[in-house]
């Protein structure tokens, strides 16, 4: 096996789905064209971060001195279970603990593996922390393609992943992008409770369901959150109905799996939740990120309060 081969063996062997490789060099024109106008659209909404680090954001080889290649790894989340058919909804990717560090700690022992058995290499980890464009370098090391909804999408997989980067400065074989295969299917934008899809893989951030309940502290306006439902931290609703997600299975990590004092809670348990117990129960958890009081509005506007 080369490098390269052996990297995705061993990926594979630390509990991940998928690995691929791309060559670190800059992002092609286009997509930060796509992005630039996103931006000056407004449609990111209240999230500035977006804004700032460009230079490091167009180019790996800014953020990571001397890179040569981008490892792009995937990390199933479909549960096992799910929540109490009665309960508020929360994103299925925050029933386990926090994904940084769980899919961080796996890259952190994939470049230990390098440097002690393939070469002496400096690179750096990546997982939804730095100005990196995951879906866009995932698509260029070939793991899957992404889909109208902007999600990344693995062949006979389906879009329940987490995505993880290597950026490092070894010279790799890098993998080719893959095409697409959502062909004609509009089921994620024609799906979607807010209308956030305004055309393939352009999402106006502020009818985000996910947007507004976890990143939005700024009062949501009552059309949009009318729409909400009964979902609380996120929104799955545009995977659910992905064709492709016909072929999401159960994840095996156990550090992703729920408790089973969250599968059980029922909407009442919900509805009652006090900061302590918020504490308690999510410390480990996404769910922290927005913070007690925002899931509080959110529990306060489906009990009517």
């Amino acid at each position: 096996m080369n490098a390269a081969e052996l990297i995705k063996q061993e990926a594979l062997r630390l509990g991940l789905d998928a690995c691929g490789i791309a060559k670190a060099e800059a992002v092609d024109t286009e997509e930060i064209s796509h992005f630039q106008t996103w931006i000056a659209k407004g449609f990111h909404g209240e999230m500035s971060y977006l804004e700032r680090n460009t230079e490091l954001r167009n180019d790996p080889r800014v953020l990571v001195e001397n890179a040569r290649s981008v490892i792009v790894v995937a990390l199933n989340y479909y549960p096992h279970t799910h929540q109490h058919p009665t309960a508020p909804l929360i994103a299925r990717y925050a029933y386990g603990m926090d994904y940084h560090y769980v899919l961080k700690e796996i890259l952190n022992n994939l470049l230990l593996f390098i440097n002690q058995n393939i070469a002496p290499a400096q690179g750096r980890c990546f997982v939804d922390s730095a100005p990196v464009m995951e879906s866009y370098w995932a698509w260029k090391a070939g793991i899957g393609w992404r889909g109208k909804n902007h999600l990344l999408i693995l062949p006979h997989k389906g879009s329940y992943f987490f995505l993880g980067e290597l950026i490092l400065d070894l010279e790799l074989t890098p993998d080719s992008p893959m095409s697409s295969h959502c062909g004609t299917c509009t089921a994620c934008q024609d799906a979607c409770p807010t209308s956030a899809f305004l055309s393939p893989q352009v999402m106006n951030a502020q009818r985000c369901i996910s947007y507004q309940t976890i990143e939005n502290h700024k009062e949501t306006p009552k059309e949009i959150s009318d729409l909400f439902g009964n979902r609380i931290y996120g929104c799955d609703r545009c995977q659910e109905v992905c064709p492709h997600n016909r072929f999401a299975t159960p994840h095996t990590s156990e550090n992703l799996l729920p408790t089973d004092e969250l599968i059980s809670m029922d909407y009442q348990t919900w509805i009652n939740l006090d900061k302590e117990t918020f504490k308690r129960l999510f410390k480990k958890s996404a769910i922290q990120r927005g913070g007690y009081e925002k899931l509080r509005e959110q529990l306060d506007r489906i009990s009517g309060k």
